[in-house]
């Protein structure tokens, strides 16, 4: 007689996350999206302003078009990888381990950790 194993279970997730964390979590990724874009707006003005030829115009859109696909693959909200993209964050100067606050402190302790990590 054959018996029949269960099918796998998915893992729960490695991190728990309160509601007030995810409140956090949600305020400190659209702050550093909005600060990264609005890094880009200031780059993409000066360089527009100081094109001078057709060649510099398509190396704006080449620049532009690398970034876009670097920022989309970028802030996708995941909590199951957030903490990665907090560290980059953090290490980037976009975001300050003051703006975290509200995360517990094991979460905090690790986004730290990450941003020290090459």
């Amino acid at each position: 007689m054959t018996l029949l194993a269960a099918p796998p279970q998915s893992a729960p997730p490695v991190t728990h996350w309160s509601e007030a964390e995810q409140a956090v979590a949600r305020s400190a990724f659209d702050l550093a999206r909005r600060r990264e874009a609005a890094l880009l707006l200031e780059t993409v003005q000066q360089h527009s302003a100081s094109a001078t030829d057709l060649d510099a115009i398509w190396q704006l859109h080449d620049y532009l078009s690398a970034r876009r696909f670097e920022h989309e693959g970028k802030y996708v909200f995941d909590l199951d990888d957030i903490l990665f993209l907090f560290a980059s964050n953090l290490k980037d100067g976009v975001l300050a381990a003051s703006e975290l606050e509200g995360l517990s402190a094991d979460k905090i302790a690790k986004i730290i950790a990450l941003s020290k990590m090459a």
